[in-house]
């Protein structure tokens, strides 16, 4: 066996130990369960065990489901291989229950997906009292849900509105909490671990599940139907059909638990694996398993990194700018255990960018979810500063002042003047060419664009842009400073608004053309949360300020260097100049699209049907979805066409990472290929009839659609090797 070993004891106890060989992280995949079943024979044959301690030879107990393997069959797997693999996993766990011994699962570490199904079936589970000890069923993140027992055996252990709560959240829970749920029986030191274990098999406890007791009825058959479960199952239907729809996921989850409690143990467990192998089988688990892990992962190692040059590391960096950027981006790099200058107009301004790392970490401390020392530790790596002398020996230099190229060439000047030769120097620029604020540098082969998205310590992707005479060097260097920093990169090549930036106004402005249209606000609203968005685009232009969005497609239109503006707007301005006009261009400004009353939540502001007419006639919420969802794919497409964008890849970590593109879809360009790129093509010649040129497809996307070509292969097994050491669900 090369995923585990057993050791045997004098006194009966044996100790099955998981070890993936080669592997960081135990998983479940074929040769683990081959493994698995081996060994659960033998102890069950052998009479010299009297009880099974199930541990892990590694820091965390177990993960769940290689997605590696997962991966793989996307596109050729049927739902006859989906089902037969959960009911394999199933029957592996079943055989641990009717073996005869009792198990005892002695959880070391993080046991999440289908490493805390196995030790659901153990007949007793001991944790381990370190936060880092995670247990939980998150399958419900990647668009599926526990195949191998686990919907079935929560619920019966801790009743149908509890189990309800952990599997639609899929949120992991520490120590104290688990205890507390009754999904673990004991916490104990890791000292302990083995000892407790070893002590509640010697008190000899009966190794028959309840529900292999003859005569066992279901929950849901013993009339235990409480009004409590009632209401869970109604309000987990209302939420789901509110806001899940899009995702076939808590649906599935739902319809399990509640079929599974009515069955027979056995026959509740075929059902969960035929909701698993539809799950499974579906384009959105694949979508955000193949974005959110497999892509994310492949960046997050260097997937765009260029090869043959040296690793680096930043020890000081220099950050010019202490506002909400600058602050952010000192707080996440001291964290990081780098040195940070961070450098304003005056002491006063750059004391007050070093003080958000100090509220930040007070948070953190409160929680307990940092120590004192370690924060002052970190706040004593930031240097506020408005002196450039003390550039003198970074590493790097991240520029986020004011988005003007005029002061941010006369920063870059100042900065070069004092900076070490070797310097690579990062614009924090969400939509200036980077190429054009190189023509301020001395040395534009070491002048790059890094784009942070706010908040820096929230929000995970960067955006990296090569400008024309970037070398590969300082982009590789780039990499390594963000691998540093623990962050997502993408990696696009210069133009005006990059990629992020560019598809992001889509959202706004379409939100706000549907307005200019007659489309009731609320309902654009609507439409954009039911598609997936994390919030509206009216809400969200109160958020950034209307003057920002106006202010950069302005700036477009009178770069005379741009003679091919991509950046252009095709309506809506006339509906922010109007609200500008009025004084309401953002809740800093007192109130936008919606008003913010001092003792309530904020609404809609009643003003805006007097500024824009209503409609007589409304459309339905599924083609405002689609205006919202095509405009920003279509333009996506647009920008990998003229070679800005790369990778598909980047395109989708871009979009779900970025500004929220809902996650169902896996990205813009997965959502083309969801759809299926001929039809895409159909749909978007119709829209572009009805609203404008901005859904018209290119000649290349209809060319693409004419051969049948989507952005990614059919199975996207090629992407497997990224994912070798993938944490899996």
């Amino acid at each position: 066996m090369q995923n585990m070993t057993l050791e045997t004891a004098a006194d009966g106890f044996a100790i099955l130990k998981l070890d993936a060989a080669g592997q960081t992280m135990n998983v479940v995949n074929d040769a683990f369960l081959a493994d698995m079943e081996e060994a659960t024979a033998q102890i069950a044959a052998d009479d010299s065990i009297k009880g099974v301690i199930l541990t892990s030879g590694k820091p965390a107990f177990m993960a769940g489901a290689d997605l590696t393997q997962l991966v793989q069959g996307f596109g050729t797997l049927t739902k006859q291989d989906a089902f037969a693999f959960s009911q394999r996993a199933s029957a592996m766990h079943r055989a641990i229950e009717q073996s005869g011994k009792p198990w005892v699962a002695a959880i070391n570490g993080l046991a999440l997906g289908g490493g805390f199904e196995l030790a659901l079936a153990c007949h007793h589970r001991v944790l381990v009292d370190n936060p880092k000890a995670l247990v939980g069923l998150p399958e419900v993140n990647v668009g599926l849900l526990p195949g191998s027992g686990g919907t079935v055996r929560l619920a019966i252990l801790i009743g149908f509105k509890k189990a309800l709560d952990l599997l639609l959240t899929g949120r992991n829970v520490g120590p104290a909490e688990a205890l507390k749920l009754g999904i673990v029986d004991e916490v104990v030191s890791a000292d302990t671990l083995v000892d407790a274990a070893r002590a509640w098999l010697a008190a000899g406890p009966d190794p028959v599940r309840p529900w292999d007791v003859k005569g066992w009825v279901p929950p849901q058959k013993k009339g235990l139907t409480i009004p409590e479960d009632s209401a869970a199952y109604m309000m987990a239907a209302g939420s789901i059909a509110l806001k899940g729809y899009n995702t076939p996921a808590p649906q599935a989850i739902l319809s399990c638990v509640f079929e599974g409690q009515q069955l027979p143990f056995d026959k509740a467990l075929s059902v969960e694996s035929k909701y698993f192998a539809r799950l499974l089988t579906d384009p959105v688990a694949r979508n955000i398993i193949r974005t959110t892990f497999i892509s994310k992962l492949a960046a997050e190692k260097g997937a765009r990194r260029p090869a043959g040059i040296a690793k680096s590391q930043v020890t000081k960096l220099g950050v010019l700018g202490a506002g909400m950027m600058g602050a952010g981006i000192a707080f996440v790099s001291a964290t990081a255990g780098i040195e940070v200058v961070l450098l304003d107009r005056d002491v006063p301004t750059a004391e007050k960018g070093k003080a958000y790392t100090a509220k930040a970490q007070a948070k953190l401390v409160d929680k307990g979810k940092l120590s004192q020392d370690k924060a002052d530790a970190v706040l004593a790596r930031i240097t506020p500063t408005d002196d450039y002398a003390q550039l003198a020996d970074c590493d790097m230099i991240v520029e986020a002042v004011f988005e003007d190229t005029a002061i941010k060439a006369e920063t870059t000047k100042k900065a070069e003047a004092v900076l070490p030769a070797t310097a690579v120097f990062a614009s924090n620029t969400s939509s200036l060419p980077i190429s054009a604020l190189a023509q301020a540098s001395q040395r534009p082969d070491q002048f790059i664009g890094i784009h942070f998205f706010s908040p820096v310590d929230r929000m995970g992707l960067v955006e990296v842009i090569v400008g024309k005479q970037t070398s590969k060097e300082t982009l590789a260097r780039s990499l390594d400073f963000i691998a540093q920093l623990r962050k997502t990169p993408i990696v696009v090549n210069d133009s005006r608004g990059f990629y992020t930036s560019r598809v992001f106004r889509m959202f706004i402005f379409e939100g706000v053309a549907m307005l200019e249209d007659g489309v009731e606000p609320a309902r654009i609203e609507n439409a954009a949360k039911a598609a997936g968005f994390p919030i509206g685009p009216l809400a969200l232009l109160d958020e950034v300020t209307m003057e920002l969005p106006v202010k950069i497609v302005d700036e477009a239109a009178r770069d005379a260097a741009n003679t091919v503006n991509k950046y252009t707007i095709e309506r809506g301005m006339k509906v922010l100049s109007r609200m500008i006009a009025l004084g309401r261009g953002s809740r800093k400004a007192g109130g936008g699209f919606y008003d913010y009353p001092a003792g309530g939540g904020k609404r809609l502001w009643t003003g805006l049907a007097n500024e824009f007419a209503v409609a007589d006639t409304q459309p339905d919420q599924e083609e405002l979805k689609k205006r919202f969802l095509y405009s920003q794919a279509n333009e996506t497409a647009q920008i990998l066409e003229e070679g800005v964008l790369e990778t598909a890849e980047d395109a989708d970590l871009g979009a779900v990472f970025g500004w929220g593109f809902p996650t169902w879809t896996g990205g813009t360009l997965s959502y083309i290929d969801t759809v299926g790129i001929a039809e895409f093509v159909a749909e978007a010649d119709r829209l572009a009839q009805a609203y404008g040129s901005r859904f018209a497809p290119s000649a290349w996307l209809r060319a693409k659609a004419a051969k049948g070509e989507g952005f990614y292969p059919k199975s996207t097994g090629a992407n497997a090797a990224a994912a070798k050491e993938l944490t899996p669900a």
